[in-house]
């Protein structure tokens, strides 16, 4: 897991604040041409606090306002207004235009994509293993004997690193790269960082992982609040991973009271959905494996099926048809409330893109992140430690809610399969982090897990671990497990809402 996640860091300060400005100005409405006075707002004085030039520093930021609002980035070699588009996004509705995630060019440090560096800590020693082990004579020496590494030679192979006896070679890699687990990134002909769409599933490691702030994802924000506004009545449907995500003084029991001083009409668990997602995957794997199929993988993150069906596309009918807990939760509460929109409210970038699906378009109106959400919060200067009245969320079992951490699902539909078929023994996989995920599958393919029910999960640690979280994915896990203790129903075959399931299959 990177060392950037739960660290409260300048870039992440700058991400923050822009979400609250921007949620501010679409609460306060009217004249959205105010817009180009934000970076000066968030941004304040006349001395650069980050980067070598306050100006460069304002440029990021109005990009990255822009990408709070959904709008593209503004090419580099055109003049144009910050303020170009916005009145065509100003609309109660999901504004998207493809990228999500994207790459501001003029704040990318140029890294180096992979190398092996000798430090000063290296001692000239006389064994000089480093060279010795070296496979293309790629290591020489200075006047006082100390290792220099030919990049044109090096095949980056590590052997230097692994035999030196002071630890003086390190690895360098550019760190969106590493986080990628798709080989989606790689260096343009300025050596600045690029995105290679064909690959990427939008997973959002990278912008997590960039300490320059450089990558960012779109946003919903700006639209929802335009519904909320405008009087649409909006109902929020919360990811099981929210659990201490806004901080200790919002407790689960204080969520449905906050969400609704933000304007939300109805709140509601997604947890729910979760449930109703593991009876229909159980019974998918109950009817096709072995009998159709010889093994079965969880859909309910869709970065993981979409990484699956790009890299095995052989192996992309034994991918659960089951809808993710989003859009049953979503189906769920349209059918109760007729004519109201949905926001999902989860950890994930890749929800963004699943919820502009055609197909599924119609039941998830916005999705927003967590960090996005708390921009609403500090927009409406909401004191989660005022907040007095309390409504426990009762609505989703222990299995539904333990979906947020890495093996929650698989353990899940196991534990209803053992409730519906008590003779099936059902053994189970799971990986975290696409890299992990790709050699399951490569397992997989190899026949090592026949038999099997397989979950992945694109972040590494599961839900709690997405791009759009707040917390250390270690504290958010043990938040989130204590949450699951306190559900009073502990199997999803315990749902009071499956009796719903065939309606929202329809």
């Amino acid at each position: 897991m990177s060392g950037l996640r739960g660290i409260y860091s300048s870039v992440t300060d700058i991400r923050r604040r822009v979400f609250t400005e921007v949620a501010r100005m679409a609460y306060e409405g009217g004249d959205y041409s105010r817009i180009e006075e934000l970076p000066y707002k968030i941004i304040p004085g006349d001395r650069a606090s980050y980067r070598g030039s306050i100006f460069l520093e304002r440029a990021i930021v109005s990009e990255r306002i822009r990408l709070a609002m959904g709008l593209n980035l503004r090419p580099v070699d055109q003049h144009a207004p910050l303020s170009s588009g916005v009145e065509e996004s100003a609309i109660p509705e999901k504004y998207y235009e493809p990228p999500l995630i994207n790459i501001i060019k003029f704040a990318c440090n140029a890294c180096p994509e992979k190398r092996y560096h000798v430090t000063d800590g290296c001692q000239g020693c006389l064994a000089h293993p480093c060279k010795e082990v070296c496979p293309k004579g790629a290591i020489s020496f200075d006047s006082h004997g100390h290792s220099i590494i030919d990049q044109e030679k090096c095949i980056k192979c590590g052997r230097c690193q692994s035999v030196c006896p002071y630890n003086a070679i390190i690895k360098q890699e550019r760190p969106c790269a590493k986080a990628c687990g798709m080989g989606a990134i790689h260096s343009d002909e300025n050596g600045v960082a690029q995105i290679d769409y064909n690959k990427c599933v939008s997973c959002g490691m990278c912008l997590v992982n960039c300490p320059f702030g450089a990558i960012s994802d779109k946003s919903q924000i700006f639209q929802l609040i335009q519904a909320l506004n405008a009087g649409e009545k909006v109902i929020a449907i919360v990811a099981p991973a929210f659990v201490g995500q806004l901080g200790p003084d919002m407790t689960p029991d204080k969520m449905k009271a906050a969400l609704k001083m933000l304007g939300f009409r109805h709140v509601a668990e997604v947890a729910v959905g979760a449930d109703l997602c593991t009876l229909d995957e159980a019974k998918d794997f109950l009817e096709n494996v072995p009998a159709k199929q010889p093994f079965m993988a969880t859909s309910c993150c869709p970065s993981w099926a979409v990484m699956a069906k790009k890299l095995f596309p052989d192996l992309a009918p034994y991918i659960s048809m089951a809808l993710t807990p989003m859009v049953l939760t979503a189906r769920l509460c349209k059918r109760q409330h007729p004519g109201e929109k949905v926001v999902f409210i989860g950890p994930c970038s890749a929800k963004k893109l699943e919820a502009s699906r055609r197909t599924i378009r119609s039941d998830v109106d916005f999705v927003l992140t967590f960090e996005e959400v708390m921009g609403m919060f500090r927009a409406k200067n909401v004191d989660f430690s005022k907040i007095t009245e309390t409504a426990v969320l009762r609505e989703g079992t222990a299995a539904g809610r333990g979906f947020a951490i890495g093996g929650g699902v698989a353990a899940a539909v196991k534990e209803a399969i053992s409730h519906i078929d008590p003779t099936r023994e059902v053994k189970t996989v799971s990986a975290q982090g696409l890299d992990e995920c790709r050699k399951m599958l490569m397992l997989a393919k190899a026949g090592k897990y026949d038999g099997y029910l397989l979950e992945g999960m694109g972040c590494p640690g599961g839900c709690v671990a997405g791009a759009g979280t707040l917390q250390p994915i270690e504290k958010a896990i043990a938040n989130v497990r204590t949450y699951t203790a306190q559900a009073t129903e502990k199997s999803a075959t315990e749902s009071k809402y499956e009796i719903e399931l065939p309606l929202l299959l329809e």
